[in-house]
């Protein structure tokens, strides 16, 4: 799947935009993964980082994908986090 398929401009059909967007449900489903827990595991991931460096926590984006593996495929954590400056 082209995750950035999704978002960009060229013309999709509907019936693909779907497919894919189904894709990223049963992704999430797989990953046994709620909501509440992921936003857990965000600002966790955060708190740690942030004794390292400055970003601005309404540009992060961590999200449940899937990533190609040997023995198939598997829900893969991944995160945005643009960073403002490292603390040193």
């Amino acid at each position: 799947m082209d995750f950035f398929k999704i978002f960009s401009s060229s013309k999709s059909s509907p019936k693909d935009i779907a497919k894919d967007r189904l894709k990223l449900i049963l992704i999430n489903d797989r990953g046994s993964l709620s909501p509440e827990l992921l936003e857990v595991i965000k600002s966790e991931i955060l708190a740690v980082l942030s004794r390292y460096e400055e970003f601005d926590t309404s540009d992060v984006e961590i999200s449940l994908t899937q990533a190609e593996q040997e023995m198939g495929n598997s829900p893969a954590l991944v995160a945005s986090i643009p960073i403002k400056s490292v603390r040193r």
